[in-house]
């Protein structure tokens, strides 16, 4: 993974970390042990989820950057979809409390694609080659006269 990737997840997945770990004790508190595991278990699901696509997205739009966008869709259309089952299977688990679980993969998305937007706004990305014009070849643009 290039410098620039790894930076900005690092961006990404710090802030989103840090407020599961609160979700984690604020969860511990009002549900227990429970409730703390519940936490856990989505925020580790929204990292892993998120960053897992965010990573797929990256090497789609380095390698085939004609089906970019149509992968961005098809790709949250499938972590809702794995979502959806992994919620299903454990719909009626002792294992965590379900509404700390809800809650904190909610907030630890939301989280997430706030500080995605963020990091990419601040990132410095060229919408022009710089190389191009090092290049010495001068094209021709528009009409001659």
């Amino acid at each position: 993974m290039p410098s620039n990737d790894a930076r900005n997840l690092l961006q990404i997945a710090a802030p989103t970390a840090a407020v599961g770990a609160v979700a984690v004790a604020v969860s511990g508190v009002i549900a227990g042990g429970e409730g703390a595991i519940g936490a856990a278990v989505g925020t580790v699901l929204a990292i892993l989820f998120m960053g897992i696509g965010l990573y797929v997205l990256q090497w789609t739009a380095k390698t085939l950057p004609q089906l970019f966008q149509a992968m961005g869709l098809m790709l949250y259309v499938a972590q809702l979809l794995l979502l959806l089952i992994f919620v299903a299977l454990f719909k009626d688990t002792s294992l965590f409390n379900a509404k700390a679980f809800a809650v904190s993969l909610v907030v630890a998305t939301v989280v997430w694609m706030a500080a995605q937007a963020r990091a990419h706004m601040k990132a410095k990305i060229f919408y022009i080659d710089p190389d191009h014009e090092k290049s010495g070849k001068s094209e021709k643009t528009g009409p001659s006269s």
